[in-house]
This record gives structure tokens, sequence and C-alpha cells, in this order.
């Protein structure tokens, strides 16, 4: 339940599969699952953002003394945490759309428990709701926490005693605190209306400044890692709308980590650290001075920063990102099977939350069985450590639903707080507050709770990560062939640009676009791969000579700009010296 559940990139398989045939299963690692890493650098403002979104509209039900109804204003406060990496002009589309995803998932569980009370067919449903918010979180790339906050109230919900009656006030209780938590999320526009783009944009700085540092062996990697942050900055900018003063100086900044990954000997890392750390604050945007041969960045040519290419270069629609053969759609299936599974196990051992062994199910499923592996271990020792937080503060708790309240803000800002660190870490806050919220509508017996909770998330990850393994992604070798042959297409379209005496205008900075999306999309493509289970030989040769490949054409289109607009600039300059010479 947070901001930082998805990890930005697959593991490096423990090892290469052998090129002379299918290596058919994969080592599953224990080794580093648990290490803690640097925490995200924007880790307080979803742990802010949720907190005041919760607190209003809780401690308002807390004065009318109607805290039974805190889980349907939660549901529209949880909101809250997600699109915290958008620009302000997408961020407010995004959290619309969460919203009202929200509103939906949990109109058809409040439906569905009103209408039935079988704990069978409510199992049956929350896992069929479960793979379609994931399906959805992952096609429209919301990011971190994905479908894990919907798959959590709208499978508690189920479970919840409802009538037809009281649904539109529940589902207006979540509607207003769901604007609470769009007013909140869009509230630091007022203070630093460019903050994401800045940000995105010092990370493809340091992306780059860690590339041209690093050593030869971790070198390919860096350079994935910089060209990855460098298209997302540029996807970044590209979602802000207007193109001010502003966005133009990013636009130079982030050309110049392009130039570094282009030319790394001829870089200066600490220059490109200094600017990123110029990018903090609400400061004016750094301007680099003419330098190693490039132009003074204000001379640069609008048209090539991004005009063009921004009209050229589009996101796959949503229906085709869930086409038949998408690679969502084997995930999906696992979602659905693992949480059905989770949650008729639990309810044949008699547990009576068969919808935390359902959550618990939900959250493991990753990109590939390695990573859901992973993250089953995270879950089950951040799950474990979190009842016994919860034994130690349900005393307190129980003095007064003040406490309550209080202990569940500060839970949830310690979720996030740690959750980037390592999921388990976050698992440790998550967990007490996810116990504490049952505490709403009335007092409990702390035992059994405990008792619930841990049988429940053994079973959950148990049966999870069973039906991971059964249900195989044979395509995902499929899918880097297709990346291939989309990087190919894409190189030879750079290659036949540069070729031409005099490229169209924009011509030459949409190439190196869709040339740079088609690598970082088969960076993704080999790496999910590469952490299935079950999966034949992957063409790894062909994979390491394609990015060599791409990566030298990005760094000939680089050059070739670098030098027309160096060219371009001396004309314009020497054309207005010769009029001016003239008047005089």
């Amino acid at each position: 339940m947070s901001s930082a559940e998805t990890p930005t990139s697959a593991p490096t398989p423990s090892a290469s599969p052998s090129p002379s045939g299918p290596r058919l299963v994969r080592r599953l690692p224990l080794a580093g699952v648990l290490r803690l890493h640097k925490p995200s650098d924007i880790w307080f403002k979803p742990a802010t953002s949720v907190v005041v979104s919760a607190a209003v509209p809780n401690l308002t039900l807390l004065a009318l003394g109607r805290l039974d109804l805190a889980i349907y204003t939660m549901a529209g406060s949880l909101c809250a945490l997600y699109a915290h990496n958008l620009p302000y002009a997408a961020r407010a589309r995004a959290l619309a759309w969460v919203v009202l995803g929200m509103l939906a998932s949990l109109a058809a569980a409040l439906l569905t428990a009103s209408l039935t009370s079988s704990a069978a067919v409510l199992v049956a449903v929350g896992a069929v709701l479960a793979a379609a918010q994931k399906t959805l979180c992952d096609a429209t790339r919301i990011g971190p926490p994905g479908h894990l906050i919907l798959t959590f109230i709208s499978s508690a919900s189920l479970f919840a005693p409802q009538t037809l009656g009281q649904i539109p006030g529940h589902l207006a209780l979540t509607a207003g605190a769901g604007a609470v938590a769009w007013l909140v999320g869009m509230a630091p526009a007022l203070i630093r209306p460019h903050g994401p783009e800045r940000r995105a944009t010092a990370r493809a700085l340091n992306a780059a400044a860690a590339y041209v540092s690093a050593e030869d062996g971790a070198r390919e990697r860096a350079r994935a890692g910089a060209a990855a942050a460098v298209h997302a900055a540029w996807q970044s900018l590209l979602a802000t709308g207007g193109r001010g003063a502003a966005r133009r100086g990013l636009e130079r900044l982030v050309v110049r980590a392009e130039v570094a990954l282009a030319a790394p000997a001829d870089t200066d890392p600490a220059l490109l650290r200094a600017w990123a750390a110029g990018l903090s604050g609400t400061g004016p945007v750094p301007i680099p001075a003419r330098h190693d041969g490039i132009s003074d960045p204000g001379d640069i040519d609008d048209e090539v920063l991004g005009i063009e290419a921004e009209l050229a270069f589009g996101k796959p629609s949503l229906w085709r990102r869930l086409a038949p053969g998408s690679p969502l759609l084997p995930v999906a299936l696992r979602t659905a099977v693992g949480c059905a599974l989770a949650g008729y196990g639990s309810l044949a051992l008699g547990v009576g939350r068969p919808y935390w062994a359902l959550v618990t199910a939900a959250s493991l499923y990753q990109a590939n069985v390695t990573l859901t592996w992973n993250r089953t271990v995270q879950r089950v020792a951040g799950n474990l450590a979190g009842v016994l937080v919860f034994a130690a503060v349900v005393p307190l708790a129980h003095v007064g639903q003040i406490f309550v309240v209080l202990f569940c803000l500060l839970f949830s800002f310690g979720a996030e707080a740690f959750i980037s660190r390592n999921y388990w870490l976050g698992s440790v806050c998550v967990t007490p507050m996810a116990l504490l919220i049952t505490e709403f509508a009335r007092t409990q017996e702390a035992g059994e709770l405990i008792t619930d909770r841990v049988v429940d998330t053994l079973v959950g990850a148990l049966l999870g990560i069973v039906a991971a393994v059964i249900v195989t992604n044979r395509r995902a070798a499929d899918h880097i062939e297709l990346a291939l042959e989309a990087t190919e297409r894409a190189r030879e379209d750079a290659e036949r640009t540069l070729a031409a005496p005099r490229p169209e205008p924009g011509g030459l900075e949409t190439t190196h676009r869709r040339l740079a999306a088609a690598l970082v999309e088969l960076r993704a493509a080999d790496d999910t791969a590469a952490g299935e289970w079950w999966q034949r030989a992957l063409p790894e040769e062909r994979v390491v000579a394609a990015e060599q490949a791409g990566h030298r054409t990005l760094a000939a289109t680089v050059r070739r700009r670098t030098r027309r607009t160096v060219q371009e600039t001396d004309e314009h300059r020497g054309g207005t010296d010769a009029r001016e010479n003239t008047r005089a």
C-alpha cells in the first residue's frame, strides 16, 4: 500500500541461458531480497499527502461519532498516493481517473456485497476485480502503488455488510474524500509548478553522470539506466502541455544528458551533477554555458528540442496494450488464479477474513516470476514483523478511537517513508495500519486479528507463488523478438535520416526519440523474460548487439544534431554581424 510498490527494472538473471538449448528452470534467489536501498527522492510527497488527505475526513467522522464510515473515506484518501511523478497538467487528469477507478471498484464490490452473502461468490468477484485492476493499472502505467490500493479497498468492502440503500451514501463519502485527495495532490503546483519535470531532468543528468563515471564492468547497465532516465525525462517534459521558458531550459539540460551518453569521454560528470543539484528548490533553471564545442543553449532550435517529436512520437493506445498477445495478460491471469486460490484456501481453513489472503496474493505479482518471488519473501517478512508492531500498539489504540486514527496516520506516513528502502520495511507499517482500520467500526479481540492475519499472509503468499509458477508466460521470449524488430526498424530509420544531407525539420529529433524508446522497451522485454522461471533460451547475443548498435546510432544523431546546431548558430551570428557592419 505505497507509492513505491513497483520496481523500475528486473534484476539481472543469476545465470544466462545456454545458447545451445532451453534452460527450463531458473534459480529463485534469496540473497539480497531484504537488502535496504536508498530512499526515493520524493518519498515525503506521498507520505505527507496521504496523511493530510486522510486526516481531514477521519477527524471529521471522529467528531461526528461515525468513525465506522471511515473505510469509505479512506478509499478516497488513499488516492493521494498516486501520480507524484507526473507534471501537474498530467497529474490532474491521472488523479481524476484514479478517483473514478476507485469509485467504480468500490461500487462493484458494494453492489456484490448487497446482493449475496456467499463467500465463494465474493472471493470469485474479488479475484476478477483484482485481475482487472492489475491489468488496467499496468496498461495505463499509472505507477506505484498500482492496483494494490484498489484491490485492498474493494476486497475489504466485499466482506462488509451492505444494503442497496446504503451504497449511494457510501460512494458519496469516497467521492468527497477523493476530491480532497485531488486538491492535496495538486496543491504543490502553487509553490513549485515545474517540480516534477525538474526532478525528472535531474535524474537524467545524474544517471548520465553515473554512466560517465562507471567502471567498465558496470558500463552497459549504467548506460541502459541512463538511457531510460533520459527517455523518462523527455516523456515528463512532453506531458507538461505548454512550452514556456522553464520547459525550454529543462529541454536544453536533457539534451546535455544525451550528449554525455554520446560522448562520455568528453563529459565532466561533476558538471552534470552540479546542474542536477541546481534543479532542486524553486530557483532558476541552470543555464549551461558554451562548452566543448556545443553552442549556447539559448541558440538551440526549438524545433530540434522536441516539438516535432511531440507530434510524431506518441504512446501506444490502451486497447493496443490490452490486445491479444499483450505481455500484460499472463500477469492478469496469474493474478486472477492466485487471488482465487488464496481466497478459497483461506475459506477452507475457516479464517474469517479471506480478503486478507486475497490481497496478499494480489500484492505479489510483478513483471516475472523472479520479481514475484522477491515480493513474496518481502511480503511475508514485513507482515510477520508488522503484526508484532500491532501487538505492541493495540493496547493504547483500545484506550480511545482518537488513538486509532492517530496511529493510522502515523503508520501511513511510515509506510511511504520506508517502502522505497525495501518493500518489506514498508510492510512493517502497512500491516498494523490495515489491522487498525478494522477497528474503525468496532473494537476487536487483538489475538484473533493477529492469528487471522498471520494465517492469511502465509496462505496468500504460498498459493500466490504457486499460481505464478503454474501460469507460465512462454511468450516472454516472443516479446523480445518483437522488441528486436522494432529496435532494428527504428535504427534503420535513424540511419537513413543521418545519411540525408539536410534532414527535414524535426526529422532527426523524431527518429532519435523513437530509437531511444525502442531501446528502453528492448531492455525491459529482455529483463522481463530473463526473470521467468520456465523459459526457452533467450537471444542474449542479439539483444546485446542490437543495444550496442542502437546506442551507437543514438550517439551519431546527437553528434549530427550538435554539429548542425553549431553551424546554424554560427551562420545566424555571422549574418547578424554582417548586417551590423553594414549599418555601421
